[in-house]
């Protein structure tokens, strides 16, 4: 049984209830890879010992042609299988093969590093494209590093720097790879790694037991920023051309963005999620359960919504969707879209309600991913195990996370929800 919890905090997240669920929950999640661009559009906003927002601006990437989201989103599940099932753990999908790429500007020293910001890693290296330059501050530890990624790779050797990600963001002493070797980055010098700490492990060839801290841990540590917290928040756009702001905050939340208070569950601690960003949740549709309480991941590299394939099964018999074989996802009729009730994801003992629009992909984008001008393609797919067989029983993926504010709370072990002024948006 599930005690839910209410508790007050005034800590950094100004008027914020905490609804934390008493059972373990399961997934510590990576934050933003898609293919999309982000970069700095203007100064953050800072106080003394505040939490720090900077504005990310949002840019569609297909220059490859038609993208396969379902092909995708499976091999980003094979990159955060569990290495104790299926032998060595892929770090991540190709980084910059994603549909939307998050890309920030690094500065070391002189010179401003464009590296791929990585929820889904916590390793930061530079060195793919611009050669690392030792600087004033640099200290060489000696210690061989590698991480292998999905399609790609880096390995080199550690060293200590000066590192600013933002104004008002520099960490004094950031330890990072300086490859020697990589493949899979054209276009970008490295990696920013915004994941949990834990996902740092293995890397270190001398000391592979010892976790590297990441940028964020930095930023708290050295009291940079009040507490080990990053808060995202995404803005749904069905456009290709026009470009979206979304923001990320470190240390805590920005209120201005989201409605009322934060839904706070417990970050699990059973592996493979607690990686990750791992919670409990039930899903409905209609009102009718089709997911049982579970573990799965939040997970913004992974596009798509993945459910158990017996929930999926569900769904699409409630939905009436068939599988379209060009795309991968579920195709409905207009009489069907309008027929389309809520998803709800139970998490907490609060309800988080997918509207119909936000249940399909934005049919501006029909042609990007191979589908026909006119028809409606849902975004939930079939994570390919049935419920309790697989390393995740669902994936919260980015679509969610356009509709709703996330925050990954590392100093409580919490990852939260709210509703946004883009929750019931009907862009797609």
């Amino acid at each position: 049984m599930i005690r839910i919890a209410t508790i007050s905090s005034s800590l950094f997240r100004g008027d914020v209830s905490y609804v934390a669920n008493t059972k373990s929950t399961m997934f510590t999640a990576p934050l933003l890879t898609l293919l999309l661009v982000l970069s700095i559009t203007e100064s953050p906003v800072k106080a003394a010992n505040s939490p720090i927002s900077v504005p990310i601006t949002r840019r569609l990437n297909f220059s490859n042609g038609t993208y396969n989201l379902v092909a995708h989103d499976r091999a980003r599940l094979q990159a955060l299988r569990d290495p104790s099932k299926h032998g060595q753990r892929l770090i991540n999908v190709p980084l910059t093969t994603n549909v939307f790429v998050y890309s920030i500007s690094a500065q070391i020293g002189n010179i401003s590093y464009n590296l791929v910001l990585d929820s889904g890693s916590a390793n930061t290296w530079v060195g793919a494209s611009i050669p690392y330059q030792p600087t004033i501050a640099s200290v060489f530890t000696g210690q061989p590093v590698s991480v292998v990624y999905d399609n790609g790779f880096f390995n080199g050797m550690v060293y200590r720097d000066t590192v600013t990600v933002g104004p008002g963001l520099t960490v004094i002493g950031q330890e990072i790879g300086v490859a020697k070797h990589t493949a899979g980055f054209p276009g970008y010098d490295g990696v920013l790694g915004i994941g949990p700490a834990a996902l740092t492990l293995g890397t270190l060839k001398l000391t592979p037991a010892v976790p590297i801290p990441t940028v964020t841990d930095n930023l708290f540590n050295q009291q940079i920023i009040p507490a080990n917290v990053l808060g995202v928040f995404f803005e749904p756009d069905a456009g290709l051309q026009r470009a979206t702001t979304g923001q990320l905050t470190f240390g805590g939340t920005d209120p201005t963005l989201y409605i009322a208070g934060i839904t706070y569950t417990p970050i699990t601690n059973l592996p493979p999620a607690s990686n990750f960003w791992g919670i409990d949740q039930s899903i409905t549709y209609g009102g009718a359960p089709i997911l049982a309480n579970t573990v799965g991941i939040v997970d913004s590299t992974h596009l798509l919504i993945a459910i158990a394939t017996d929930a999926f099964q569900l769904y699409q018999t409630a939905t009436g969707g068939q599988h379209d074989p060009v795309t991968g996802l579920l195709v409905i009729t207009g009489v069907q879209y309008n027929a389309l009730q809520n998803l709800d994801f139970h998490i907490a003992g609060q309800i988080f309600s997918l509207t119909p629009n936000a249940q399909i992909w934005p049919r501006a984008l029909n042609a990007r991913i191979g589908g026909q001008l006119g028809l409606i393609y849902l975004i939930v797919r079939d994570i390919g195990t049935p419920i309790g067989q697989g390393d995740y029983d669902f994936v919260n993926g980015y679509v969610f996370m356009q509709r709703f504010y996330t925050v990954f709370d590392t100093t409580n072990s919490y990852v939260g929800f709210s509703e946004t002024a883009f929750t019931a948006a009907t862009t797609n």
